[in-house]
């Protein structure tokens, strides 16, 4: 296994603070921006129409940063990127007497279409070579144009439509499918059911009440589902890795990065996560050891559908009910 970067670093232990935001200028409330989540919500009901917001920052590195004689020249920059728009966006943070790094970035909203990704970079000479890449922070900011209150997490969308004869043509060819997950077509992968495939499945879906054994049907379909989407988010994680001149994986961010931060110590036990990226991108590049780490997927996929917790009450409500006999 192949080491990360060939030369020190400090990894992912910088943070990062938005202070405040302007939206043209007027201040957004500071309801809008959860320190907590890291996330800044700048939709405003009562004002649709907007051009800029700007981000004050404030970044603090680790203490080994202004110590280690190994980085010479640092430079702290805010990067700011969305993915669906392929907008890239950074801004050099200034160095204060207390230690801090602060500035500003500008998002322009022509520039965006949903959802940003705020993260620190944090570059310096090392042995000579200027611009190595030496840390970044812990945990981004999700920068979101449509939502007015600040959530870190977003909802997997569920759409119940008829295969055969729907709207969807894409979703013709697989008629008989039960459900699809789609994880390229949006900023958040859509789960498909098709209603059309088992008679009265979409109804147990929907139910809420019923017998024990609708009760568990449901269950069980619902974690299956979800044991698929989770795959399935992984494997597009996976394929979406980018790399820089030197072949280093690059996170990617928004869900997939939060699908890789989850499932990765799962499906390579052991690595820390650069390690773990690097390995991932190296399998699935040269197919070497691809297919054996299929089975750990699936159990990373598994665990967190809890499939397994619901299968066991599937079990044993099937043998209660043949003991009482109903």
């Amino acid at each position: 296994m192949k080491p990360l970067l060939p030369y020190p670093t400090f990894g992912d232990t910088a943070t990062l603070e938005v202070v405040s935001v302007a939206v043209d200028g007027r201040n957004l409330p500071y309801s809008q921006i959860s320190k907590t989540d890291h996330v800044v919500a700048l939709h405003e009901a009562e004002r649709g129409s907007w051009q800029a917001a700007t981000l004050q920052l404030k970044a603090l590195l680790p203490d080994q940063a202004s110590t280690d004689p190994a980085w010479t020249d640092i430079v702290c920059l805010a990067v700011l990127s969305e993915s669906a728009t392929n907008a890239r966006t950074s801004a050099r943070l200034t160095r204060q007497r207390d230690g801090s790094w602060q500035g500003e970035i500008e998002l322009v909203r022509g520039r965006h279409s949903s959802r940003a990704v705020l993260s620190l970079a944090v570059v310096a000479e090392v042995g000579g070579v200027a611009g190595r890449a030496i840390g970044e922070s812990t945990r981004p900011w999700y920068v979101d144009l449509k939502e007015s209150a600040p959530r870190r997490q977003r909802q997997i969308k569920v759409v119940q439509v008829d295969f055969r004869e729907g709207p969807e043509e894409w979703l013709r060819p697989f008629k008989d499918s039960t459900w699809v997950v789609d994880t390229v077509n949006d900023d958040i992968p859509t789960v498909y059911l098709n209603t059309a495939a088992v008679e009265g499945l979409i109804a147990i879906y929907n139910g809420s009440g019923g017998s024990a054994a609708e009760k568990v049907l449901r269950e069980m379909a619902a974690s299956q589902t979800a044991q698929d989407v989770w795959t399935a988010m992984f494997h597009t994680s996976v394929s979406h890795l980018d790399e820089d001149e030197d072949g280093t994986p690059i996170m990617p961010t928004g869900w997939k990065e939060s699908v890789l931060r989850m499932m990765l110590p799962d499906v390579l036990p052991g690595r820390q996560l650069t390690d773990a990226l690097h390995e991932i991108n190296d399998r699935r590049t040269s197919g070497d050891g691809w297919p054996d780490l299929q089975t750990n997927i699936q159990y990373a996929a598994g665990k967190r559908s809890q499939i397994a917790r619901k299968l066991t009450t599937a079990v044993r409500t099937a043998a209660s009910e043949e003991r009482t006999g109903f």
